[in-house]
């Protein structure tokens, strides 16, 4: 159990029943350096003993699950001089006990009063990391998305625009006009052609058209 830890991760494989590949994003130690994520799924026991969306990150040495987490979901997490207890908010019942080992208290999932362990799962507030899950939507998009209730599993949280995410900033970057030319660089017509495509306009021409296709001679400079 870990106060100060802001996901459910953990450094090894063996443990999960479930795990999909995930690149993006990481979490920075306590001693400077990063661990990168490359993994989430379901790790435990079994299916009835287990706890869904734990990371997992290359270097981490040990198995952390983040008690903010879990008072996220409606827990109260309660330290002692031996033991660390979870009761959910609700039902009143506890449903994970920590023993205190050293100086670390160590969740047992043998102690667990029921096999649901839904309210201890990870709760993903990431903007970026929401950003990219919906195709890049906008901070506005995402904001008006939580407001309405339309997609299953968002955070209910504002979303604040801090940040460009660099896939967007390749994918609008938009090439400089060229530089004006005092001479002509072809001797001869059709040896060099401009065209741009234009529409579909919202508007259709006389003739049914809704797309403009022009050609310049660069030599003659016929359109």
């Amino acid at each position: 159990m870990d106060s100060g830890c802001s996901k459910h991760m953990t450094g090894s494989t063996n443990d999960f029943l479930s795990l999909k590949s995930l690149q993006g994003g990481s979490v920075s130690f306590g001693n400077g350096k990063k661990g990168y994520i490359l993994g989430v799924g379901r790790i435990g026991k079994s299916l009835s003993h287990s706890i869904e969306n734990v990371y997992y990150l290359n270097g981490l040495k040990y198995s952390f699950l983040s008690v903010s987490q879990i008072c996220d979901k409606g827990n109260k997490v309660e330290f002692m001089s031996k033991i660390c207890t979870v009761t959910n908010l609700v039902t009143s019942e506890v449903v994970l006990v920590a023993k205190k080992y050293k100086n670390i208290y160590v969740a047992d999932f043998k102690s667990l009063q029921n096999g649901d362990l839904n309210c201890l799962s990870d709760i993903d507030d990431d903007a970026e990391l929401w950003h990219r899950r919906l195709g890049h939507a906008s901070f506005t998009l995402l904001n008006k998305l939580v407001r309405k209730d339309l997609v299953r599993g968002l955070p209910k949280s504002s979303f604040k625009d801090h940040k460009v995410c660099d896939a967007c900033v390749k994918g609008k970057i938009v090439r400089s006009s060229f530089k004006p030319k005092k001479e002509v660089s072809n001797s001869r017509s059709l040896d060099l052609l401009h065209m741009d495509l234009c529409g579909p306009m919202r508007v259709a021409s006389r003739g049914g058209k809704k797309y403009i296709f022009v050609i310049v001679n660069d030599y003659s400079r016929f359109t």
